[in-house]
């Protein structure tokens, strides 16, 4: 993999911390484990469920944090009984950490396991400020005023 040094463009750069940290993330992200592997689905315009395969985990053994635009999915199995001794150990318990960098206004809905899968709800909810709004035109002085605010002297026309 071809490593990007970044650097020469942000030395000038203000406000663009959130782009590097992206880009970082981006790169840490293809050089992590691939552990636990995940789907995300969009099942709607503004609404997404992140599905990840966990397959010897409770919902206790899981924590999910959310801040600042991160999605944090992490997990420590319950240690196991000393008294076990296995032939074949082929379900991982290994403990996890997976980041996902979240787009503006996407919150996470909830969460919910089933049959080893972890599933994470979120959706796009942008405030109403932030939304588009229809602006209403409203009609113009009558002619007549203008020509009589013409007349009046200064020889421009002006709104009444």
């Amino acid at each position: 993999m071809n490593a990007f040094d970044l650097s020469p463009l942000l030395r000038t750069a203000i406000g663009f911390d959130r782009m590097a940290r992206l880009v970082d993330t981006a790169r840490a992200a293809a050089d992590g484990p691939a552990y636990p592997p995940y789907n995300i689905e969009r099942v709607s315009d503004d609404a997404y469920v992140l599905t990840m395969a966990v397959a010897g985990f409770g919902p206790d053994d899981i924590e999910i944090t959310a801040q600042d635009n991160v999605l944090v999915v992490s997990g420590k199995a319950a240690q196991d009984d000393a008294q076990r001794r296995y032939l074949h150990r082929g379900i991982a318990g290994r403990a996890f950490e997976r980041r996902f960098v979240l787009a503006d206004h996407i919150q996470v809905q909830g969460a919910d396991m089933e049959n080893g899968l972890l599933h994470v709800s979120l959706k796009r909810e942008v405030p109403e400020a932030l939304k588009p709004r229809r602006i209403a035109i409203g009609t113009a002085a009558p002619r007549a005023a203008l020509e009589v605010a013409n007349e009046s002297g200064k020889g421009q026309p002006r709104a009444a």
